[in-house]
């Protein structure tokens, strides 16, 4: 394109000191050896064991004991197997117990990539013409494991970055399950996922209310387990209804807690080998109540389920599913307000096409149409979003990626009615940003990829990642960039 792209010269690195601290699993036997030893120490020796401990790692983990104490709490079924009383073990022997049942976890060992930014809820105490941000990372760790992390930051306005601090006492949030599920919603939501088998799925559900909550809805399955023969497509089916349940939950953070130090880290099963490339979005809606919202793709190792994430605050976070015929890809974005009085999504069904879908309900997506093919070289073997769109006086502006020879990743643009968002209005034709010589080497090799852009000013603010290792972020004249597309026709 002939518009002028300025790359910043900051960049976001993995550090491989960013650790939280994580339940260690072990199997049932081995646990209850530890157990044992540790039931068995003298107090001294129990006593000085649990000191050394804490003076290792007490100032690496916000009240480090804490965390012990809910490990501990995680193993302490296993007691009565062992002809154990849990009021016969002392506290400092309870903490001990759970520091055996404890490892560090490097989340951002490996990477960290895809940026989001988005506008922070707090514009108070900056400069005129700045505005303070929130950055979203995907940061991931051994066994390619990822989160989402923050940083936050002012952009002066000669888009000039100063980061905030950086807390260092890491923290996962609080899980709290207390979603209340629709039934007529959730067994759509099996059907889609075509979870069959000699037993239905409603052999569950119509002992369900109408609106169910977790508990219930696990107290049913452990009746039908009792009452019913377990043939292998019976068990898999009960596992199936439980991993679709667990995916709803609630996070809750520290208030002491700065943003920097807050992890979302894999919950539910359905996430267990990572939380992917989450796509911030302010939303703005009828009532002009504001909203934060992420798309992002949970992955357990063989299945992905796109989830909603939702916050006002970034302290308190909603985690839903998203259903419907459509919702069943990587890259869904959702638009920062309601279109013709519907939610609006860009989303890639079929895997190299761009997708536009509406819907009265924002986790419900059903259909969608063909928004954007292939037409270029540099994007002929895939096509598809880098965040939610931008509203402009002259459209909706996309940040696109394209996928062209040697599997390069590069950003695009394009431009969609306001009212029409289906109507393209232009579109680049080369691409906006490539990997230049510094960053084609990473993880991932000759690729540059964005989750979430804003407007600062006059100019588009673009965070990208540079081959799938580490971010940085680069600008461009937003007039520029609307009357190159608008003219691309």
């Amino acid at each position: 394109m002939l518009v002028s792209v300025i790359r910043k010269n900051i960049t976001f690195n993995p550090d491989p000191s960013r650790v939280i601290a994580r339940f260690l699993f072990t199997e049932e036997q081995r646990a209850i050896n530890t157990i044992r030893f540790v039931v068995d120490m003298n107090e001294d020796e129990a006593s000085f064991a649990l000191k050394q401990t804490l003076r290792d790692y007490s100032m690496r983990h916000r009240n480090i004991s804490k965390i012990f104490e809910k490990h501990f709490n995680r193993i302490r079924h296993l007691l009565p197997l062992m002809n154990v009383l849990p009021d016969t073990i002392g506290y400092s022997k309870k903490i001990l117990i759970g520091s055996y049942f404890t490892m560090e976890y490097s989340i951002e060992s490996a990477a960290f990539f895809n940026p989001s930014m988005v506008e922070h809820p707090d514009q108070s105490e900056i400069s005129p013409g700045a505005k303070r941000v929130i950055f979203s990372f995907r940061a991931t760790g051994e066994g390619h494991i990822s989160s989402i992390v923050f940083r936050t930051g002012i952009i002066d306005k000669n888009n000039k970055l100063t980061l905030e601090p950086i807390g260092n006492l890491l923290e996962e949030a609080e899980h709290i399950r207390r979603h209340t599920y629709n039934k007529s919603l959730f067994a759509h939501k099996l059907d889609e996922m075509e979870v069959h088998g000699i037993i239905p799925p409603a052999l569950i559900l119509d002992k369900l209310k109408e609106e169910f909550t977790y508990g219930e809805l696990r107290k049913c399955i452990e009746d039908a387990r009792k009452a019913v023969h377990l043939a292998s497509d019976k068990e898999f089916l009960f596992n199936q209804i439980i991993w679709l349940a667990s995916s709803h939950y609630e996070l809750q953070f520290s208030l002491d807690t700065n943003i920097s130090e807050r992890v979302i880290f894999p919950v539910s099963a359905n996430e267990r080998n990572g939380i992917e490339d989450a796509r911030f979005v302010k939303f703005v809606d009828d009532d002009n109540t504001i909203k934060y919202y992420a798309t992002y793709t949970a992955y357990d190792g063989a299945t992905i389920l796109p989830k909603l994430l939702e916050t006002e605050d970034f302290y308190h976070f909603k985690v839903m599913p998203l259903h419907g015929e459509i919702a069943k890809n990587k890259g869904m974005a959702l638009f920062p307000r309601k279109v013709n009085g519907k939610y609006a999504m860009l989303c890639r069904i079929d895997g190299f096409n761009n997708y536009i879908a509406f819907s009265d309900n924002i986790t419900v997506w059903r259909e969608a149409q063909l928004l954007q093919q292939p037409k270029y070289p540099w994007e002929l073997i895939q096509i598809g979003n880098c965040g939610s769109p931008i509203e402009t006086k002259d459209g909706w502006l996309v940040i696109t990626h394209g996928v062209g020879p040697m599997r390069e990743y590069a950003l695009g643009a394009a431009l969609f009615d306001l009212e029409n968002p289906e109507r393209e209005i232009g579109r680049s034709k080369t691409p906006l940003l490539i990997p230049n010589s510094e960053e084609r080497e990473g993880y991932v090799p000759n690729v540059v990829y964005s989750c979430g852009s804003i407007v600062h000013n006059d100019d588009l603010i673009i965070p990208y990642a540079m081959s799938d290792y580490a971010s940085t972020y680069a600008y461009v004249n937003l007039n520029e960039l609307l009357n190159e597309l608008k003219g691309s026709k």
